[in-house]
């Protein structure tokens, strides 16, 4: 089932309060295209206002959707292009449901969260687990490790999609 909605229509969007936000992730982005030495251009720019505009999690077909409904003339293959690029520097994640549902979240100044996922609806559920950061912790000291992500993810049918047994 792939949504055709636009971003803009189910997001909920930054008001001015966060406008400080956007500049420092917009900052971060530039300063990592200029290390990498690649251009910011309008439209990498304008895909990263749209990406950290909605708290939700997006295909790139939906922000390419969004994207054109509101007017900005950005190609498919520039959406992945920038996508990698913003998930490369660390303000964005990609997350496979399904082993083939490729949806996306910004993560920069968010804490830690899991996912459950609909196979069904493939609606996407949050939800956190307190001691999981500290259980996490003690597992790498305990074999000295340094992790560098993680992901827990439960697949399988939601409240409204569990099959009739």
């Amino acid at each position: 089932m792939k949504s055709t909605r636009l971003l803009t229509s189910r997001s909920s969007f930054r008001n001015l309060e966060n406008a400080d936000q956007m500049a420092t992730e917009l900052e971060i982005f530039r300063q990592f295209l200029k290390g990498k030495q690649l251009k910011v251009t309008p439209e990498r720019e304008a895909i990263l206002r749209l990406v950290f505009g909605t708290h939700e999690h997006f295909d790139a077909e939906e922000l390419l959707l969004d994207a054109r409904g509101t007017g900005q003339r950005v190609s498919k293959a520039t959406i992945y292009r920038t996508l990698d690029l913003l998930v490369e520097s660390g303000l964005l994640t990609k997350h496979i449901f399904n082993g083939r549902h490729s949806r996306y979240e910004h993560i920069y100044g968010h804490k830690n969260h899991e996912h459950m996922f609909c196979v069904s609806c493939h609606r996407i559920f949050e939800f956190t687990v307190p001691d999981l950061d500290r259980i996490q912790d003690e597992i790498a000291v305990r074999f000295n490790f340094r992790p560098l992500e993680r992901s827990l993810q439960i697949s399988g049918y939601c409240s409204r999609c569990t099959p009739v047994e």
